[in-house]
């Protein structure tokens, strides 16, 4: 998977001998809404219906995502970069690699939810022509709200 604004780091699917590193990175990233490790686990024995990578520098992973494809919908399960790798299109990688899997899986549309106290995520999302469809009261843990985003893939009549 080349791509210029990742040079140097690969990008392949995620495999469960790295769950052990992806839970410690979703931890420290996500400290208050972090899947159990058992949940990663999960979501990679459903090989019909998800999709996960990573990218890694050197082996180690410093960016994971996800994606579940249960037609005619997908959703982007989660989805982070380790802070020190932001800003050098490593998000917006992932995501193309999401919405390209989507629409090859005929998905008609692709969904997320993103925090209300995440403006740059949200500003990724409307860049790549997701918009903010619902707001769920009090979604995550520590009581913020979610913005659930959607992208048309395919027009339907």
């Amino acid at each position: 998977m080349a791509n210029p604004a990742v040079a140097g780091l690969e990008t392949r699917e995620m495999v469960h001998a790295d769950v052990a590193e992806v839970w410690e990175m979703e931890k420290a990233l996500f400290p208050t809404d972090a899947w159990p490790q058992d949940m990663f686990v999960g979501e990679l024995e459903q090989k019909a219906t998800r999709n996960y990578w990573v990218v890694l520098d050197g082996g180690k992973i410093v960016a994971y995502c996800g994606l579940m494809c249960v037609l005619p919908l997908a959703d982007v399960q989660t989805i982070a970069v380790a802070p020190e790798y932001e800003g050098r299109g490593i998000g917006t990688h992932l995501l193309r690699l999401m919405i390209d899997t989507a629409i090859g899986r005929s998905a008609t549309d692709l969904l997320l939810e993103v925090r209300a106290d995440n403006p740059r995520a949200q500003e990724l999302y409307s860049r790549h022509g997701f918009d903010a469809i619902h707001r769920r009261a009090r979604y995550y843990r520590d009581g913020v709200d979610a913005i659930i985003m959607r992208k048309v893939l395919i027009l339907t009549d």
